[in-house]
């Protein structure tokens, strides 16, 4: 017999991707700011917490960034565009990040310094495409809890990966090493979403002998 669905559940099926939005509607910075700082308890590699957030809301930038995405609609008509950037030299947050968890008291100084030490060696030796490809997936895990929350406080939203992404670091100055990756529309919705099937689960799905 099924168990009914949990809150949780129920938000999970019915979050969906909307490209149609009710033009004209603003969302306080506020509750954008609310939404991006829950969402940062989203895990991360060795907890370096590589994302970095910029908001455009004004109306005339979305028009001129819908060049940049490929003029996706959504990118102007909606609320406002999340920009979750990538900083591929995260490891030098490790003694930041560390410290602050001692002062917390969420961990002693020993297994802290352990963890700065480590963090700065390993990192520091990857090759940039490997730290911006671990920076990737975190962006990827932080965008998921912030298209939840969002929808949470009764907002829609889409993720974007597909932009020029080089024309919008230019654009917005961005330093070298915070990439722009995905973009996230948010708003209200001006048409229901529609539905999308997924693969059956048995066909995704094995367990190890």
């Amino acid at each position: 017999m099924l168990q009914q669905k949990t809150a949780l559940e129920k938000l999970m099926d019915e979050r969906k991707s909307v490209r149609k939005y009710e033009p004209g509607v603003t969302i306080p910075r506020e509750t954008i700011q609310h939404i991006l700082e829950q969402a940062t308890s989203a895990p991360s590699s060795s907890n370096l917490q590589p994302w970095r957030f910029l908001v455009i809301d004004d109306q005339e930038q979305k028009k001129e960034l819908r060049i940049a995405g490929f003029n996706q609609a959504q990118i102007e008509t909606s609320s406002a565009i999340i920009a979750v950037l990538g900083d591929n030299e995260m490891y030098k947050n490790a003694k930041q990040i560390n410290d602050l968890n001692v002062e917390l008291g969420y961990m002693p100084r020993d297994i802290a310094d352990m963890m700065i030490s480590n963090s700065e060696s390993a990192y520091s030796n990857f090759s940039e495409i490997e730290r911006t490809n671990i920076a990737h997936l975190d962006v990827g895990l932080i965008s998921m809890q912030i298209v939840l929350l969002a929808k949470d406080m009764g907002y829609e939203t889409v993720i974007m990966g597909g932009f020029d992404k080089v024309a919008f670091a230019k654009k917005y100055e961005l330093p070298a090493n915070e990439l722009p990756m995905i973009l996230i529309a948010i708003g209200k919705a001006a048409v229901p979403a529609r539905n999308s099937s997924r693969l059956p689960f048995e066909q995704i799905i094995r367990f190890s002998k």
